[in-house]
C-alpha cells in the first residue's frame, strides 16, 4: 500500500472570502481507504476547507488563493464542481440541504447526475444506499421535507454515495441530531469505510469524530495547529480539555479547595 496515492492531498491551501483569509498554509492528507477527521470551533475554517476541495467555494462568496489539492494524484484545482463529483469526490453539506418538495426517490437520483456509468451501475449504487438506509427505501415516494432530521440526514449522505464516490466529505454530519440518531450516523460512516470509501469528516463531536478516524488534524483560525493519529490526540491534555470537554484534574481540585477555603455567602447563593 506504500505506493498507492492518498485519496486526497492537500498542500499550502490558502482560501477566503474578499480580504478575509479563512485558511492559511493549510496542509493535510487523506490516506486511501482511510478516515479522517477536521476539528475545530466555529470560524476556524472547516467548512471553507470542504469548499476548496469540492470546488464549491465561489457559490459562497470566496476563492482559493493558493496551494493545490488533488485526489489519487490528479489535481483539482481548476476544475468545475461536476468535474470533482467525476473524479470521484462527494459533498455532504452542512445542514444536510435536501430537496424538501422532491421525493426521497428523487433526491437520490439527483445524487446520480454527475456520475458517469451504466444504469445497472446505478441500480446498484442504489441498492447499496437502501442496504445502508432501509428507511429510505421505505420512504421512497415521500416528500423530503416531511423526514425526520436524522433521516434528511440519511438521505444527504445517501444522494452523496450515489455518485459512487471514491472520497466522501462530511461537513457536521451529527449537527442538531438526538445521541442515539448522531451514534447511527457515525455507524453508517463506519460501515461506508469498510466498503472502501475514504471519507473527509469534519465534525464539532469531537469525541465521536476521535474514535471514527485514524488520524485528526486541528484547526484554528484558519490554521492546523495539531495534527497525528486520532488516538493520540484524543489522548492529548489540550486536545482533551479544549475539545472533548475534560476538564484538568489538578485546576479542579484547586477549584474545590478555593470554593472550600472561601465559601459562597448563603444570601448570593439563594439569589444566583
Amino acid at each position: 500500500m506504500g505506493g498507492t496515492a492518498p485519496a486526497l492531498q492537500v498542500t499550502d491551501l490558502t482560501a477566503g472570502y474578499g480580504p478575509v483569509r479563512a485558511l492559511r498554509k493549510v496542509s493535510l492528507t487523506v490516506p486511501a481507504g482511510a478516515v479522517v477527521t477536521v476539528l475545530g470551533g466555529n470560524g476556524a475554517g472547516k467548512s471553507t476547507l470542504l469548499r476548496a476541495v469540492s470546488r464549491t467555494l465561489r457559490f459562497h462568496g470566496g476563492a482559493v488563493v493558493s496551494g493545490t489539492v488533488s485526489r489519487d494524484g490528479r489535481p483539482l484545482d481548476g476544475l468545475p464542481p461536476d468535474r470533482v463529483v467525476a473524479a470521484g469526490v462527494s459533498q455532504v453539506p452542512e445542514g444536510r440541504q435536501v430537496f424538501a418538495r422532491m421525493t426521497v426517490e428523487d433526491n437520490l437520483r439527483a445524487g446520480a447526475l454527475g456520475r458517469r456509468g451504466s444504469r445497472a451501475a446505478k441500480a446498484a449504487a442504489l441498492r447499496r444506499v437502501h442496504e445502508l438506509f432501509p428507511v429510505l427505501a421505505d420512504r421512497a415516494r415521500q416528500q423530503a421535507g416531511l423526514l425526520s432530521g436524522g433521516e434528511q440526514q440519511m438521505l444527504a449522505v445517501g444522494r452523496a454515495l450515489m455518485a459512487a464516490p471514491g472520497l466522501l466529505l462530511l461537513d457536521e454530519p451529527s449537527l442538531g441530531l438526538a445521541p442515539l440518531m448522531a451514534a447511527r450516523i457515525a455507524d453508517a460512516v463506519r460501515e461506508i469505510n469498510a466498503q472502501g470509501t475514504a471519507v473527509l469528516l469534519v465534525e464539532q463531536n469531537a469525541a465521536l469524530a476521535l474514535r471514527l478516524a485514524s488520524r485528526a488534524y486541528v484547526l484554528e483560525v484558519g490554521e492546523v495547529t495539531l495534527s497525528g493519529p486520532a488516538d493520540e490526540l484524543a489522548a492529548s491534555d489540550e486536545v482533551r480539555r479544549r475539545y472533548l470537554g475534560v476538564v484538568d484534574e489538578d485546576a479542579a481540585a484547586d477549584a474545590a479547595r478555593a470554593r472550600a477555603t472561601h465559601p459562597v455567602l448563603s444570601r448570593w447563593e439563594e439569589t444566583r
